[in-house]
């Protein structure tokens, strides 16, 4: 498998190559951030902040926030719009998910994102792998919101089941584009598979989890097809939405169609929220991660993962809910008389 990137899909001639003035990105000039990419190199962890050439990366890192990519920085899937190289996976690293767990620490997180290449090579997709982080992040940042950003699993339900057990209190697959350019923009993955993983994730663990999706704007869809996007979400029980502009990596990357403007952006956002969207953030250079724990789940989620996590989901009894034993009324006179 190559890893010079994916084979045109789409007319190159469509690309519209001048960028307009508000695709604009800031370069670093925080000292945070050379103190994130420092703290990044010394633990040897890839963020997808880099591999996917995020244009937000320089206000990210300058804020001392990052986006953890695990399982290694090679996809097994060339997706005609990600910069994520294409070519045969490394092995799983056993330490990854302390090493991990060691940067939320040292960077004081609240809110983590957790995301991953796809691993078609590996039965349970990386699912485990998930699992492991997950699990490694709470012990050593207790209270942290933990968010995970993950392939499809080429919708094996046992091993999204892995993922959901960990009880991540924000659950992310990004639908990308809309139904007719599936085909087009993604590999391997299907419009309607990834509906079933958002619905899927949602019910294994009773709704107490909030469930988020992304689509990139500029491909060639219509605002008719991307409103039902939005429509077919809802209905899969998403509520949390992320809108941006495409921005293509190399020339061998899908051509940008048009520039969307940000006024259109506003637009599509009061759309959504009208629509029932819980949380929208929409923009020309907003990412799945961008400004992400600008959202905080739902009070009964957090409260229902940390029952889960103590081991019931009961609520624990607190002295002040038992009953007053009521005492006889022969007892209660002697009493008062041996005060006396």
């Amino acid at each position: 498998m190559s890893c010079a990137g994916p084979k045109m899909k789409m007319d190159p001639t469509l690309h519209v190559d001048k960028k307009p003035s508000w695709i604009k990105v800031r370069l670093p000039n925080n000292p945070v951030f050379w103190d994130t990419k420092s703290m990044v190199n010394d633990l040897n962890l890839v963020t997808v902040c880099e591999e996917a050439q995020c244009p937000n990366r320089w206000e990210c890192w300058g804020q001392g926030t990052a986006t953890f990519m695990i399982a290694g920085e090679k996809c097994t899937r060339a997706c005609g719009f990600c910069a994520v190289k294409t070519a045969r996976p490394d092995a799983l690293e056993a330490d990854e998910p302390q090493r991990v767990a060691e940067a939320t620490r040292r960077m004081k997180l609240k809110h983590v994102v957790i995301t991953a290449v796809a691993r078609d090579d590996l039965k349970d997709g990386g699912a485990e792998h998930f699992k492991h982080v997950i699990n490694e992040i709470r012990a050593v940042n207790p209270g942290i919101i933990i968010e995970v950003l993950v392939p499809d699993f080429n919708d094996r339900d046992w091993a999204l089941e892995m993922v959901m057990e960990a009880r991540p209190h924000i659950f992310n697959h990004n639908l990308e584009t809309v139904e007719r350019l599936t085909p087009l923009v993604r590999s391997r993955a299907k419009y309607w598979r990834s509906l079933a993983v958002l619905k899927k994730a949602g019910d294994m663990v009773g709704g107490k989890v909030a469930v988020k999706s992304g689509i990139m704007l500029g491909l060639g869809e219509t605002q008719e097809e991307v409103e039902k996007a939005m429509d077919d979400l809802l209905d899969h029980n998403v509520t949390v939405l992320t809108l941006g502009q495409y921005l293509r990596p190399t020339p061998r990357h899908l051509p940008v169609v048009e520039y969307i403007k940000p006024e259109k952006f506003d637009e599509l956002k009061e759309i959504a929220l009208q629509k029932g969207f819980r949380h929208v953030a929409s923009g020309p250079l907003v990412r799945s991660s961008y400004h992400a724990a600008d959202f905080r789940p739902e009070l009964d989620v957090v409260d229902d993962i940390e029952a889960a996590l103590r081991g019931t989901t009961e609520l624990e009894v607190k002295p002040s809910d038992l009953p007053i034993p009521q005492a006889r009324a022969d007892v209660f006179q002697e009493t008062l008389g041996n005060d006396a």
